[in-house]
């Protein structure tokens, strides 16, 4: 190995270790808790070194929002390809993407309600992101009908759309968590009445 090589995986294991303690700092007290002060005494590095990788706390929330949608988009597609049918991938989707936003929840609001400076809907989309959606268009696809083929896409958003809004009103104690699953049943009768 050389000099290089190492000095390139240590600094990538840094900035593991710097995204992993926000992640857990975040997750055990919110995002206001997570300050680059705090975050160099629990990796026990300076804050210059925490500077070196990352501008501030934006950037370490897009790098903790990536990992989200990594983890979210294989969450999605184990969901998706595990179902026996088009009805089943489609609930198994709902049912994963709320339950990620519920284990997770400075995660999702990491990826979905905080200001990060990431792209969505354009051709400059991190794969990560992109991933996620395909796996909520694949579940949409066998529900869209004689639609005209432009209009899956909108489908997929509309949606994760009205996901997004039962996982967060849900966990924001808006909505009753014990009608849930009644929610999220009205919701798939929805997409797939009238379809196979």
């Amino acid at each position: 190995m050389t000099i290089r090589s190492r000095r390139e995986r240590e600094r990538a294991d840094r900035e593991k270790l710097i995204v992993t303690a926000a992640r857990e700092l975040a997750e055990a007290e919110g995002w206001e808790a997570v300050t680059t002060r705090r975050l160099a005494e629990r990796v026990e590095y300076s804050q210059p070194v925490l500077y070196s990788h990352f501008k501030g706390k934006d950037a370490i929330m897009v790098a903790v929002a990536l990992e989200g949608f990594a983890e979210l988009a294989g969450e999605l597609r184990a969901a998706r390809t595990a179902a026996p049918d088009a009805a089943g991938a489609l609930a198994g989707v709902g049912r994963a993407y709320i339950a990620f936003a519920e284990r997770r929840p400075a995660l999702y609001d990491a990826m979905f309600r905080h200001q990060v400076d990431l792209p969505f809907a354009t051709p400059q989309v991190p794969p990560a992101l992109a991933a996620g959606f395909q796996e909520l268009v694949e579940a949409v696809r066998p529900h869209a009908g004689d639609s005209d083929p432009g209009d899956l896409g909108l489908l997929a958003e509309t949606y994760w759309a009205a996901l997004h809004g039962l996982a967060t009103l849900t966990l924001g104690g808006r909505l009753p968590r014990e009608l849930h699953e009644r929610r999220l049943a009205l919701l798939l009768a929805r997409f797939t009445a009238g379809r196979s």
